[in-house]
């Protein structure tokens, strides 16, 4: 029979990346002022993908063990989607930001090619912070629910 504490695994990294998009929200409307619509955006401190999948990694190690198939494979998707943040959408950034100087400089309606999104991959140090959140936090939660 299933209990409570079956769902720890999933429990801690949703809890992780919650805290983690709203301190996200906190950090940039303390920046920038409160814009709602910055929920659904991309990059910026600390990297929400990045924190995510290190505790689901995490606490898949925690709950399940490290020498486990689901394990291996949550590492490897750990991999890839922290290599997309870092450096496959900065690439997209730097195409947009190429992209906006053209419809600046052409002569050309100008309403039908609206401004695209310059920042949407990371810094490494966003990248850094969102694994250490996603690390410590998960641990630090594993710890406390332990005792229910």
């Amino acid at each position: 029979m299933e209990t409570f504490k079956d769902y720890f695994i999933l429990i801690v990294p949703l809890a992780v990346g919650g805290f983690t998009l709203t301190l996200k929200f906190v950090i940039f409307s303390v920046k920038h002022g409160v814009k709602w619509e910055y929920l659904l955006t991309h990059g910026h401190m600390p990297s929400f993908h990045t924190a995510f999948t290190i505790s689901t990694l995490t606490s898949i190690g925690y709950y399940a063990g490290t020498a486990t198939p689901i394990f291996a494979l949550a590492a490897i998707f750990a991999i890839v989607i922290i290599d997309d943040a870092i450096r496959l959408r900065v690439y997209l950034g730097d195409q947009g930001r190429y992209l906006n100087k053209l419809v600046e400089e052409l002569p050309i309606n100008k309403k039908k090619f609206p401004r695209l999104k310059e920042r949407i991959g990371h810094r490494m140090s966003e990248v850094i912070v969102g694994g250490i959140i996603g690390f410590g936090l998960t641990l630090i939660l594993a710890k406390l629910l332990e005792s229910l």
